[in-house]
């Protein structure tokens, strides 16, 4: 993958880093950091949906000959 994680999912990541290392039970967002969040989350799954069905479509796509003679039989 050539682009870098989001700056919404780094943010989100350092804070979940950060409350593990403090030992906290809860962490609390701001409904703001909800919604961007869930954007970039859906724009991800979005984009994996995308290349999943490429995949697949060029799967169906490929075509495979073989050719076999008897030689000398």
């Amino acid at each position: 993958m050539t682009e870098k994680i989001g700056v919404v999912l780094q943010r989100f990541n350092d804070r979940i880093r950060a409350m593990n290392q403090m030992r906290s039970k809860d962490m609390t967002m701001s409904a703001e950091e909800a919604r961007n969040l869930h954007a970039e989350v859906f724009s991800l799954l979005s984009q994996i949906a995308d290349l999943s069905a490429k995949v697949t479509v060029d799967a169906v796509e490929e075509t495979v000959v073989i050719n076999m003679d008897g030689g000398g039989f």
